[in-house]
């Protein structure tokens, strides 16, 4: 719905905000009309003038660039000040995303939407279901002689997550689930006796921490997912490798959100068949 303002009203609030630009950016009339190559006169009366008249495009955007601004807020057309490649970058950050169990920025946002739902796609098994014997085969690669203080670090940290008030719910493809059973793929080396172990551990720990933790499988022959998660209604961030890329304006969030509830709702083995399918799959390849 578009509100129709009098020009009259538009022009009062746009010499109002000028004042409120300048003030903030302790700008003068002279040093206003320097930076934008007009005389002092034409800013004072752009100030003083009580009638209903605008001043033309160029001088309005002139005056917005120099004070900081948007020209759309000048004349009332936006309640937000701010330009819109400064609305991006505050909205959207890049993060570093170290080889680790649980990083600091992971777990800084697991913290932060406490008591929200967490939604999760993760990049492989989910680290919180995972054994020790299989962090350590996972992360002795990149970690080296600091795997297991990096798996004694990140246990109370899992710990936590689990143990928060957050839902989490969890869509993986069941190819991950089925390439960890077979041990193939990313999994390929894993013995035999450790994968059915781990299997078994995600049955109990899902059976023991559900409805609060629930785990979907879905086909990713029919719907794709980058790794990401989206802590509620705060942010949403993508795995890239070596950085998080984290969204916190209200619409990219809603946007993941509606993606994961389509993985969620499409998925083929629901949280209630996971512990059937999980003893399928031992069944099949161990």
């Amino acid at each position: 719905m578009v509100i129709i303002i009098d020009k009259r009203d538009r022009a009062s609030l746009f010499r109002t905000r000028l004042r409120d630009a300048m003030a903030t950016k302790q700008a003068t009339q002279s040093g206003l009309a320097r930076a934008i190559g007009v005389d002092r006169s034409t800013v004072s009366q752009l100030l003083g003038d009580g009638g209903a008249r605008l001043p033309n495009a160029q001088v309005v955007a002139q005056c917005a660039a120099e004070l900081g601004v948007s020209a759309d807020w000048l004349l009332g057309l936006t309640d937000k000040p701010e330009l819109a490649a400064d609305l991006v970058a505050a909205a959207m950050e890049v993060t570093k995303a170290p080889r680790a169990l649980v990083d600091e920025q992971i777990f800084a946002w697991h913290q932060e939407a406490s008591g929200y739902k967490i939604r999760h796609v993760p990049a492989g098994l989910p680290d919180m279901f995972k054994l020790p014997e299989v962090l350590q085969w996972e992360y002795s690669p990149s970690l080296g002689r600091s795997t297991d203080q990096a798996i004694g670090a990140s246990e109370d940290r899992l710990r936590w997550m689990r143990e928060a008030r957050s839902d989490y719910e969890i869509a993986l493809p069941m190819s991950d689930m089925s390439s960890f059973a077979a041990g193939s793929g990313y999994y390929e080396g894993v013995p035999a006796d450790l994968r059915a172990a781990q299997l078994d551990h995600i049955a109990a720990l899902h059976d023991d921490l559900y409805p609060t933790l629930r785990l979907h499988l879905f086909d990713a022959r029919k719907l794709y997912s980058a790794p990401i998660t989206v802590f509620g209604p705060l942010l949403a961030v993508i795995y890239l490798g070596q950085n998080y890329l984290a969204f916190r304006d209200t619409e990219r969030v809603q946007m993941f959100t509606h993606h994961f509830d389509r993985l969620v709702r499409e998925a083929l083995i629901t949280p209630r068949d996971l512990s059937k399918h999980i003893q399928y799959l031992k069944a099949e390849y161990l």
